[in-house]
């Protein structure tokens, strides 16, 4: 996966709330890092255009993100902070399955495509639950099945581990771990982070540090103490 940003920006209301930057990405695993408030999500949105630049622009392996949206965001699935908002059909396995009818997937293919996502995250058991009685563990992976079940070859997850007990974010940072796609990850769970090959660091709206984990964690720490 090759991300590039050619100056690439936003601004809502006259406010600048990414900076325009340009950087390329290239890599398995990226976290990203920063104070709410920072743009981390507004970059990460930008990768697979959930969000559209006001100045200049993103590519995703050579693809334009507004020009050639569709194709991007196939290739680049977001798993969203609040899965329970990802989810729309009571029963699990019928979310993932209209999520794949929407990509154009032929109907013979819907159910064994969203049971083999949810078997490759071991949650197969979860297929006919309703949404509301999973734990918030189970929810992430759900949602995390739902963006597996459509092949992207880079996977983004903003907060994977966000209000998880310890043993469900063990589980989520695990499952990050052993997955063949690439991953951008935003995260306020440090530890999780501090396998990735690069992270960058936000602050304002601008990218203030970018390089390897335990640096770029170690400047983000100092800056808060």
């Amino acid at each position: 996966m090759r991300i590039e940003f050619l100056e690439a920006g936003v601004t809502y209301e006259g406010r600048a709330a990414l900076h325009p930057l340009t950087l390329t990405l290239t890599g398995r695993r990226i976290g990203i890092i920063g104070l709410n408030g920072s743009g981390k999500t507004t970059f990460a949105r930008l990768i697979n255009g959930l969000t559209k630049p006001t100045t200049g622009k993103v590519r995703v392996n050579g693809r334009d993100t507004v020009d050639d949206q569709t194709a991007v965001t196939a290739d680049a699935g977001y798993v969203f902070q609040s899965p329970q908002n990802q989810i729309i059909l009571p029963i699990l396995k019928d979310d993932i399955e209209l999520g794949l009818k929407a990509r154009g997937v032929a109907k013979s293919d819907l159910s064994t495509r969203a049971e083999e996502a949810l078997a490759r995250l071991g949650i197969a058991h979860l297929a006919q639950r309703r949404a509301h009685e999973l734990s918030g563990g189970e929810l992430q992976l759900a949602a995390l099945a739902a963006v597996l079940a459509t092949r992207p070859s880079l996977v983004i997850l903003d907060e994977p581990t966000n209000q998880l007990d310890l043993k469900n974010r063990r589980r989520v940072a695990e499952t990050i771990d052993a997955l063949n796609e690439d991953v951008i990850a935003i995260s306020h769970d440090l530890a999780t982070l501090s396998s990735f090959e690069r992270v960058l660091l936000f602050h304002e709206g601008r990218l203030v540090g970018d390089g390897p984990a335990a640096s770029v964690i170690a400047e983000y720490e100092a800056m808060n103490h």
